[in-house]
């Protein structure tokens, strides 16, 4: 008998019927044999419909009740699926965060898992129950307080979850058959990948492919969990991610796909001293209040002597936090207030050798170029090739990187895989 933990985002289990039907697909894993753990995300919309809530109230919720707040949407979607589930002849225990024993960091809003320890979950198991948990949510050791885990929290909850337990497999439902060499929303002939490693799933999910989040994948690959992303819709296997490394067999073969970021903004600070002194003082707001930083940029072609501009590209949702703690700052220094731009698009084309492939970043330049594409930055690593340019022209982006690899081609080389355990 094996065990599979389960998670089903809220695109999945939207409505009454949907965890119906969601229900079904848990009985009939249970009774081909397997052992089950289920984490439900919110429902549909759930989580926005709460803030909006909040936001009728005050613009000014203190963070830790809106932790309280949103972690009431992931257990009503987890207490109507062991609903369903009971319904159809199974046993079936629900749990939060908490009761899971999820603990976290204290931060709100953002919290990070410390430890798992699923007691209660393991005897539900024992008993032949299958034990649903709320994703997204925990609660701290050190305050006692309920906590959230910020975007992706349910798939990193689930990949936790598997850890914990020793799962022979963690299965990611979601509203897309697995991951593609693309968004196939803006590449039509965007390949499926039958199986990707760690590494290669991380540069995407970190570059802005939204089938995992980020901090799952770390987790998984830290923890050597399998994990296997599949559509709720249907019966196809998906994109299976193990820790395989990719074996290449073509000029571009280790070039395996391009992810793209629509919601990026970047904070500039202009003709400020040229130290690392001041550098490290402005990473070091960023760190204080654990914003996300994807890139930074220091220009001294538009600046006097000694001085330079340093860029911050970050994701638009901590924008604002990072400027309220850049102003103080830039006060006492004597620095004009920094400059904002929303709308900034990134787009990464991941895969690995890519420093060993002297052709690559060449190529990229030159499709951009003739796309018409306004770049902004580039760069690149072993890993990935990432470039900024207006948010607007990101799908023409994506599309020209996309074709100019052949990545939609047949003979596009899938990443192999093993094991990983």
């Amino acid at each position: 008998m094996s065990l599979i933990v389960q998670k089903y985002g809220g695109s999945s289990v939207y409505s009454t019927e949907r965890i119906k039907q969601v229900a079904e697909h848990i009985v009939a894993t249970r009774r081909a044999g397997h052992d089950v753990v289920v984490v439900v995300s919110a429902m549909g919309d759930t989580t926005d419909e709460l803030l909006d809530l909040a936001g009728e109230v005050t613009d000014n919720a203190a963070p830790r009740e809106l932790d309280v707040l949103l972690t009431a949407g992931e257990r009503i979607s987890n207490a109507l699926m062991a609903i369903a589930v009971e319904s159809l002849g199974v046993e079936a225990r629900s749990f939060s965060g908490a009761q899971a024993g999820i603990h976290t960091t204290a931060t709100p809003g953002r919290a990070r898992i410390i430890d798992v320890q699923p007691d209660r979950v393991r005897r539900s198991l024992d008993r032949g129950a299958v034990a649903l948990v709320a994703g997204f949510q925990g609660i701290s050791r050190e305050t006692g307080d309920a906590t959230t885990l910020g975007r992706g929290g349910s798939d990193t909850t689930a990949v936790a979850l598997a850890a914990a337990l020793k799962a022979d497999l963690c299965e990611i439902y979601t509203d897309v058959d697995g991951v593609y060499s693309a968004d196939p929303r803006i590449v039509p002939d965007a390949r499926l990948l039958t199986h990707v490693n760690y590494e290669i799933m991380r540069e995407l999910a970190v570059n802005g492919a939204k089938v995992l989040a980020p901090r799952s994948v770390e987790y998984a690959s830290r923890h050597r969990v399998p994990v296997r992303v599949r559509s709720s819709y249907g019966d196809d296997p998906g994109t299976m991610v193990t820790g395989a490394s990719a074996v290449p067999s073509a000029e571009y073969s280790n070039v395996v796909g391009v992810a793209h970021d629509a919601t990026g903004a970047r904070i500039t600070l202009g003709n400020v001293p040229d130290t690392p002194e001041l550098t490290n003082r402005v990473l070091q707001v960023v760190t204080d209040i654990e914003a996300e930083l994807h890139f930074t940029v220091q220009d001294t072609t538009r600046t006097s002597p000694g001085m330079t501009d340093i860029s911050l590209l970050l994701p638009a949702q901590d924008g604002p936090a990072v400027l309220r703690s850049l102003h103080p700052h830039c006060r006492e220094l004597g620095i004009e207030d920094p400059h904002y731009t929303e709308r900034v698009g990134k787009l990464s084309l991941v895969g690995t050798g890519l420093l060993a492939q002297p052709g690559v970043l060449a190529t990229c330049c030159e499709t951009l170029a003739a796309a018409g594409i306004q770049l902004e930055t580039i760069s690149i690593s072993d890993l990935h090739v990432t470039a900024f340019c207006p948010a607007d022209q990101l799908p023409e982006a994506v599309r020209a990187w996309h074709s100019a690899f052949d990545l939609g081609a047949s003979q596009l080389a899938a990443v192999h895989a093993g094991t990983g355990r």
